[in-house]
């Protein structure tokens, strides 16, 4: 199978096209080849933002020889990687565990393009693409996997090596729409992950929360295990079968501002959990607690004053419950969907009024609520 490069940015194919003329011109004994992600989307015909290239037959000390008349930063030294501008370019490897943690490796050059593709996570992402020929590389069945969407591990004894694979194969399955081929699944089950950091752990979240199948992502995070083992958390088939309908209900009708706040709202909203825990849970930055915070859950039964006293704090078009019923389309007829409800209360005249201290934060309330009273009506 060839590929073709019409799926990158002009930008970034004109910057490809100037390492293959440089290598071309200096060093054209040496073996390009594209690898990774960048294969994989080329293949689904997804764009390409980034790419990473591996140099075959050529030493380490011309390497860097290479790479300093090109004029790429090394960025991982002891890994072979450089950067020029968005493109990694860097010597291919083999890399062994040496000890707990994502850094407690030892690397050493691979000369073989399939002992290279097995420290992949998975088929997919160890497709290869030959810079030359423009023909694919595929030592592992990739894209067989791609075309019957499926994630599939590489390597068991490799893949066991970095436990931050399992979320990894938990995002992708929402990036991308894949389901965990089942051997694959249970060798991730059996992997602890108690050895990631806080900053690993959110990294693959905020992938997911990001993706456009998060009932996908949902689904892995339970089957994998994810859930229990991370956010002490566990669901049935009803649970996942609800909070996946909202979760793709939820993806038609969001303010884009919202979006990665969706997962954890519906998870924490349908499972009656509490989304401050969830946030710890993941390590999330402090934004994701401010907007949960202030966001209230879907009621059983969502009345117009119920909308009305919401679009007090903001527009019920940032409520991350818009999603349930036919709020979006209430919210246009009541006027409140893209802007917040102004009750016309304000403090000034009150303290004009004689109002102070406590009385005047009393009558401030009472007289806001009755504006959404009379101006939302009764329940219903």
């Amino acid at each position: 199978m060839k590929l073709s490069l019409d799926r990158l940015s002009p930008d970034l194919a004109n910057r490809l096209e100037h390492v293959l003329a440089f290598f071309g011109t200096y060093y054209p004994d040496v073996k390009l080849y594209l690898v990774g992600g960048a294969v994989r989307d080329m293949v689904l015909g997804r764009d390409v933002y980034d790419l990473d290239i591996e140099c075959f037959g050529i030493e380490p000390e011309r390497f860097d020889e290479a790479m300093r008349k090109l004029g790429a930063k090394g960025v991982g030294k002891s890994f072979y990687v450089y950067k020029y501008e968005d493109l990694d370019i860097a010597l291919p490897r083999i890399e062994r565990k040496t000890g707990r943690g994502h850094r407690a490796f030892s690397v050493e050059l691979a000369y073989d393009t399939k002992e290279a593709s097995r420290r992949r996570d998975f088929t997919m992402n160890a497709l290869m693409l030959d810079l030359q020929s423009f023909e694919i590389i595929d030592h592992w069945g990739g894209l067989d996997d791609i075309e019957n969407r499926l994630i599939r591990v590489v390597d068991p004894v490799k893949f066991k090596e970095d436990s931050l694979r399992v979320l990894r194969a938990m995002q992708f399955s929402a990036r991308l729409k894949f389901r965990i081929e089942p051997t694959s699944r249970d060798l991730m089950r059996g992997m602890e992950l108690s050895d990631l950091t806080p900053e690993r752990i959110f990294w693959e979240f905020e992938k997911m929360f990001h993706a456009p199948w998060l009932h996908y992502g949902l689904f892995a995070m339970g089957d994998l295990l994810i859930a229990r083992k991370i956010l002490n958390l566990s669901f049935g088939r009803s649970d996942y079968i609800k909070m996946a309908r909202h979760m793709q209900k939820a993806r038609r009708l969001e303010d884009g501002t919202m979006r990665p706040y969706y997962f954890l709202f519906i998870l924490s909203s349908d499972l009656h959990r509490s989304a401050e825990r969830l946030c710890e849970s993941i390590h999330t930055p402090n934004v994701y607690r401010k907007i949960l915070r202030i966001q209230k859950r879907v009621p059983h039964h969502i009345t117009d004053r119920f909308l009305g006293a919401l679009s007090l704090r903001f527009p019920i078009r940032q409520w991350l419950g818009i999603y349930a019923g036919d709020v979006a389309t209430r919210a246009r007829r009541l006027g409140v969907y893209a802007k917040q409800f102004d009750p016309g209360i304000r403090p000034a005249d009150l303290l004009e009024e004689g109002f102070s201290g406590k009385a005047l934060g009393r009558e401030l309330r009472r007289r806001i609520l009755a504006a959404v009273r009379n101006h939302f009506g009764v329940d219903r």
